[in-house]
């Protein structure tokens, strides 16, 4: 074991109770049904000082693995959809004047998703990025810039490797086995992919590890995008890392990454939850190595398991009509009132919850 994997699982082994593992089953998410979630956000403002805004993300995706349903909310200010220039993130934005001392905001989306899996023993020669869409999802971005350290490190994955296949396979097993998960960083982290690469400490949680990833596959040529969402829901395979412990998902927002291949389109990868699986689903110390982890490893590239809202692709977002920076990514409500950002990785003092329920149709 790495060094800083052991001082990673030592810290997490006083806080995971004893479990049983006997729960769980093969791993290996395929597309079914499709699935009918629910999601409400209900956002008030506790202590406003002066006009007060808020963002709230809604579901923007919408593909083979997902379809929009439809948004509704409520509110004491004035609020309506609005969507960012670049990426078209969706979102509810709402306004209250100086006078309105309780602002609340409460958002209701519904969607369906169903589970992802590649069959790569069958290529689609047609299935090819247009330059459009490879100059967009290669581009440099604000935190994930592709030269110096990234292009460097990409170069040394790569080499040698065939194909767009190899090459995407070769990062994903790079990140898998030279990151860790790190139970302190805050939030998701913050995935700033040069910091982490010139730190040499790869340490973060799931907006660390999978921008790094994007960030090596658009350095390699190769396009791919961080999709920014929300577990809405338990895992159908057992692993209580992997999915939502209950209705209340305030906290369980998580993303994920894709990369277009030549012949199979866009691509699922998820290698921050291999991490997640070795830091967090058995008490510590585990590894790589042990038996819960490899099903995952392998089908993580490849394949997604949906019980999971996927909210949008945006990075650096400016939020409409703010005065404040911009955001990394987009998947927590944000906030500002007397012209001061609010932390939105602080639920309870925000405030904010966001419940999640499955509909029988």
């Amino acid at each position: 074991m790495q060094r800083r994997e052991f001082l990673a699982a030592g810290t997490a082994l006083a806080i995971l109770p004893r479990l049983s593992f006997a729960q769980h089953a093969p791993f290996d998410p395929r597309p079914g049904d499709w699935r009918n979630f629910e999601i409400t956000t209900h956002v008030e403002v506790l202590k406003p000082a002066g006009v007060t805004r808020v963002w709230v993300p809604v579901p923007s995706v919408e593909g083979d693995y997902q379809k929009l349903g439809g948004n509704s909310w409520h509110s004491n200010g004035s609020a309506q959809l609005a969507r960012d220039g670049k990426y078209g993130a969706a979102m509810v934005v709402a306004e209250w004047t100086p006078s309105e001392r309780a602002p609340v905001l409460e958002v209701v989306s519904s969607f369906s998703t169903r589970n992802r899996k590649v069959d790569f023993s069958r290529p689609n020669p047609a299935l090819r990025a247009d330059a459009s869409t490879v100059a967009f999802n290669t581009e440099a971005t604000e935190h994930v810039p592709t030269d110096g350290v990234v292009r460097d490190t990409a170069r040394e994955i790569v080499k040698g490797k065939k194909g767009d296949v190899e090459k995407a396979r070769a990062i994903y097993e790079w990140v898998v086995d030279n990151t860790f998960r790190d139970p302190k960083t805050k939030g998701c982290g913050i995935g700033d992919v040069k910091a982490l690469l010139e730190s040499g400490n790869l340490g973060g949680k799931c907006a660390d590890l999978n921008a790094l990833y994007v960030g090596l596959a658009r350095a390699s040529g190769l396009p791919a995008r961080d999709v920014y969402g929300l577990r809405v829901v338990k895992s159908d395979f057992g692993y209580r890392s992997l999915g939502a412990g209950s209705t209340n998902v305030t906290r369980a927002q998580h993303c994920r990454a894709e990369v277009f291949l030549t012949g199979f389109g866009w691509v699922p990868v998820d290698p921050a939850d291999v991490r997640k699986v070795v830091l967090e689903e058995k008490p510590q110390p585990t590894t790589l190595a042990d038996p819960l982890v490899p099903p995952v490893r392998q089908k993580l590239f490849g394949a997604w398991e949906m019980n999971w809202l996927a909210y949008n692709e945006a990075q650096d977002v400016a939020l409409p009509g703010s005065s404040g920076p911009k955001v990394n990514f987009f998947m927590y409500p944000q906030a500002e009132t007397g012209g001061e950002r609010l932390d939105s990785l602080d639920p309870d003092n925000f405030k904010y919850t966001i419940t999640a329920r499955e509909l029988k149709v």
